[in-house]
């Protein structure tokens, strides 16, 4: 059994719906799992079975759409076992109804037992099973007189199933036009999978006598079959922690800091590109590697073997921390991943593998490169900082500012109200000499130096010199001595 069941709860076999559902399904309840078609309702369905092989489970799959040697060699690509799942085929072209060519498998409401009922009923009693499928129950629809005897057909055949302590599936093809409203009265968990050009999703609307997660969650579908990736809900994430002071290794930095950035907190690298945003953050990482603490850097804009070779060149010995496990590098390609894809990793990161800081390497990159965000992706990014405060994760989010020089910006993007702390990195020309100069303009959880300082990053490290204190109109990208004409 696994770590989301208890002994009353049903596992669908796919392990984010368990986690979803808070263990899975409730036994001898009736779920109506709703989606257009193509949105991998029978998938689901075959999951659910699959799970029930597995737990030696009885189950069976009452078919009114595809062929079930279809059904069969679909289970068989995605390497789930149906072997010992019977199946009924009730469907106009099946077996039992090519004989007579009879699509009257409902007759009139006032025919006691219609031979679709009399065939569903034996079968069940004679298989005994604990899981049934029943796909799609809407083609039911067009086999009755009206609504309501569909209604009142449906209604018997969902006590019947329960009533011999099965857990049901129906699918539904929901659409606009063959509205379903009806069904999601008479079942007790409603789950509806939507899709659309970018993504599908999952959400749970209706889960009588149980709580479940908020959607909409991502669906993938991939060779090993359907996978749900929840969605990031900080609240229910928390865990006791301490705050510290998280260093440097460069005094001066540090001395910007008031001793280094709190542990816990989030902080923007804000600056230009080539400024040395990235090779910042690096150097608090290796720091912390020194201490045995580990690092994940989510790379949006930079190849991985770029990053690599540029900051050995600075000596950040990246690859001895990748060695030793206190640093790990991943690149995140454009549309590669969802939203709650990201999330989820992020989450096992800090969960299961105990990352201490966590580094997302370029806003603009991060907005472009993940799949779901529906135009939210500020509010994703504030999801995932409060996540990782609850947590007492160390967040460094570089962001790049577009001007070189010239007018000050903190973040291109407006985003400073998110940063619990801001460091700021500029270019400066002075009497024809290309300089950076580095400050913190932002500090929620201590005092802060509000000197900047000089900036520079060489083949043997990052350094910080003493507070510019005769240099003014720093910000504005041309400095001046103080006592110049």
């Amino acid at each position: 059994m696994s770590q989301f069941s208890s002994p009353s709860r049903i596992e669908t076999g796919i392990r984010q719906v368990d986690t979803i559902l808070d263990g899975g399904l409730l036994p001898a309840s009736a779920t109506l799992l709703r989606g257009e078609p193509g949105s991998g309702k029978t998938i689901f369905g075959l999951h659910f079975l699959a799970e029930g092989v597995r737990a030696d489970d009885t189950g069976l799959y009452i078919n009114l759409g595809e062929p079930t040697a279809y059904l069969r060699d679909t289970a068989d690509s995605f390497g789930l076992d149906i072997d010992p799942v019977n199946f009924l085929t009730l469907s106009p072209s099946g077996e039992e109804f090519r004989a007579d060519q009879t699509y009257d498998l409902f007759r009139s409401g006032e025919t006691e037992n219609p031979p679709l009922v009399e065939n569903i009923r034996g079968e069940v009693e004679t298989v005994g099973p604990d899981r049934v499928v029943i796909d799609p129950i809407t083609e039911l629809r067009y086999l009755t007189m009206d609504d309501h005897q569909f209604r009142t057909q449906v209604l018997a055949l969902i006590d019947f199933l329960k009533s011999q302590e099965a857990t049901v599936l129906l699918t539904s093809q929901a659409a606009d036009s063959v509205p379903d409203d009806d069904l999601q009265f008479l079942v007790d968990t409603v789950i509806t999978l939507e899709r659309d050009q970018r993504q599908r999703t999952l959400d749970v609307s209706k889960f009588r006598g149980s709580s479940s997660k908020r959607g909409p969650h991502t669906v993938t579908i991939s060779d090993d079959g359907m996978h749900v990736w929840p969605q990031l809900v900080p609240s229910d994430h928390q865990r006791e922690f301490s705050s510290e002071k998280l260093s440097s290794g460069v005094p001066e930095l540090d001395s910007l800091l008031r001793g280094g950035l709190t542990t816990g907190t989030v902080t923007f690298l804000s600056g230009p590109t080539g400024v040395g945003k990235t090779t910042t953050g690096l150097q608090f990482m290796k720091e912390a590697a020194g201490r045995g603490q580990r690092s994940v850097l989510y790379s949006f804009e930079e190849n991985r073997s770029t990053m690599l070779e540029r900051a050995e060149a600075v000596n950040i010995p990246v690859k001895a921390m990748i060695e030793r496990g206190t640093l790990r590098i991943e690149e995140v390609s454009p549309d590669e991943l969802t939203i709650d894809e990201f999330t989820h990793y992020l989450q096992q990161e800090v969960e299961e593998h105990g990352s201490e800081i966590i580094m997302i390497d370029g806003v603009s990159g991060y907005e472009r490169a993940l799949r779901g965000t529906g135009g939210k992706e500020t509010h994703h990014l504030i999801k995932i900082g409060r996540y990782l405060r609850n947590m007492g994760v160390t967040g460094l989010v570089t962001n790049e500012v577009h001007q070189i020089t010239g007018e000050f910006r903190a973040t291109e993007q407006q985003m400073s109200h998110l940063a619990d702390n801001i460091i700021v990195l500029r270019h400066v020309e002075y009497k024809g000499e290309l300089r950076k100069v580095i400050g913190v303009l932002k500090m929620r959880t201590s005092d802060y130096e509000n000197w900047l300082r000089e900036l520079n990053i060489t083949e043997h490290g990052l350094t910080v010199g003493e507070p510019m204190s005769n240099l003014r109109g720093i910000l504005t990208g041309t400095p001046n001595w103080q006592d110049d004409e």
